[in-house]
């Protein structure tokens, strides 16, 4: 077993103390990146904390929390006295986020993630788009349709909408480099808020070609709805995501109400709960 300690080749340019993502995770997708390239290999000695904190210009809180998120997703093992070293057949790729911290997951895919864009169009909006988006059966609103890729691996299949006036301020290149959000607050648009559903799906075939998947395959079935500041839906996405490279998890709390004892996200920006049955 090679444990010879390799470099991290942090890039402090890859750290954006502005960003929304929490430090840790960006230094978490950086070293997960490497693990999957190749660069650390199966029983690679990782930096220690200081030095990574070192490394990357944060504290070693940062830095310890990053390495024991790797540990928990099983890309490496920390041993006390020993170090963190990369595991000798790490778990394939996935992409873990909370329900109630998508607007955050969302700036990490253009981190850890490609897209391909296979549809960019301006279309008449049928009437799920047209409820979702407020606007009257038949407008103009810009749709595209995505695949996103984790690793070379396609991961989730992506159907946008957004009313036209912001359609029109960005193309189709823009659209398979950038994450959508990121184009719409480069034009102005402040995003507030989003309410998203969480379902079921089989892939139809057209779907199932672009995941690499068997038609009929079970799907995650993503459906949100992002609004302005002003109130104003200004994006509609529907997401169905291969349950085998993308996961929801939430951290729940037993709490006693009127009605009886109850699940509550810890959250506290949410209202999700879930009731017993």
């Amino acid at each position: 077993m090679d444990q010879t300690r390799e470099p991290a080749s942090a890039k402090r340019s890859l750290i954006d103390p502005s960003s929304r993502v929490p430090l840790y995770h960006q230094i978490l997708i950086i070293l997960r990146n490497q693990i999957f390239s190749g660069e650390l290999r199966p029983g690679a000695l990782l930096p220690g904390e200081q030095e990574l904190a070192d490394l990357f210009n944060v504290s070693r809180i940062t830095a310890k929390r990053a390495l024991n998120e790797l540990a928990d997703a099983g890309l490496v093992v920390r041993e006390r006295g020993r170090g963190t070293r990369v595991c000798d057949a790490p778990p394939p790729p996935t992409v873990k986020t909370s329900v109630e911290g998508w607007f955050e997951n969302i700036s990490l895919m253009g981190v850890a993630t490609d897209v391909e864009v296979l549809e960019f169009d301006y279309v008449p909006a049928a009437a799920e788009v047209a409820e979702a988006l407020l606007v009257e059966p038949g407008a103009t609103v810009q749709r595209t349709v995505r695949v996103r890729l984790l690793d070379g691996e396609p991961m989730s299949y992506l159907i946008t909408h957004v009313p036209e006036d912001i359609g029109r301020s960005f193309d189709r290149e823009e659209m398979g480099h950038f994450p959508l959000l990121t184009l719409m607050e480069r034009h102005g648009v402040k995003v507030a808020d989003a309410r998203q559903t969480v379902s079921a799906t089989l892939a139809d075939p057209e779907v199932a070609r672009a995941l690499d998947v068997h038609a009929g395959s079970p799907l995650l079935d993503v459906r949100r709805v992002v609004r302005d500041v002003n109130d104003r839906p200004v994006e509609f996405i529907r997401v169905l995501y291969r349950p085998d490279k993308y996961q929801f998890e939430m951290n729940l709390k037993r709490v006693r109400r009127k009605e009886g004892m109850q699940w509550q996200s810890l959250a506290p920006d949410t209202s999700v709960r879930v009731e017993e049955k």
